[in-house]
């Protein structure tokens, strides 16, 4: 797919913050909890629709992500999930979870809690994506 346009409501709710492997990295702006979203550059809207290869590729970057958020941010749980029932375009949350956090142990989705991330929270997290992942981001500022 050559051609790559971001959901309207991805681009409203997320801040982009680079590639990270095959996919773009997003974060969601709600600080409550460090909540990351990967879009893959595909026009197919379910996972399993998508050639092998390119869901292997997935694979990698989720698993990338997950371990980078456990490290980076100490998370006593990752919680990963493609549901898309409104948004249609393919992407895959990847959620830090704390025991302590707003709403655990419940789910994220559909929370009215939220506060916005600073330029320099969100700063801060592209500098440690880049040195924790440095092989695999790329940073757009």
């Amino acid at each position: 797919m050559t051609n790559f346009n971001l959901n309207q409501q991805l681009d409203q709710d997320c801040i982009t913050l680079g590639r990270l492997g095959s996919t773009h990295l997003l974060l969601l702006n709600n600080s409550l909890v460090p909540w990351f979203i990967l879009v893959p550059q595909t026009d197919r809207c379910e996972i399993h629709d998508m050639p092998r290869n390119e869901q292997i590729q997935l694979l990698d970057d989720i698993n990338l992500l997950a371990t980078f958020i456990e490290r980076e941010f100490n998370t006593d749980k990752i919680n990963t999930a493609a549901i898309g029932n409104i948004v249609r375009q393919l992407h895959i949350h990847v959620i830090g979870r704390y025991e302590d956090d707003f709403c655990w142990p419940q789910v994220v989705w559909g929370r009215p809690e939220e506060k916005s991330y600073t330029n320099s929270e969100v700063a801060d997290i592209r500098s440690r994506l880049l040195n924790g992942l440095a092989d695999h981001f790329t940073a757009i500022v």
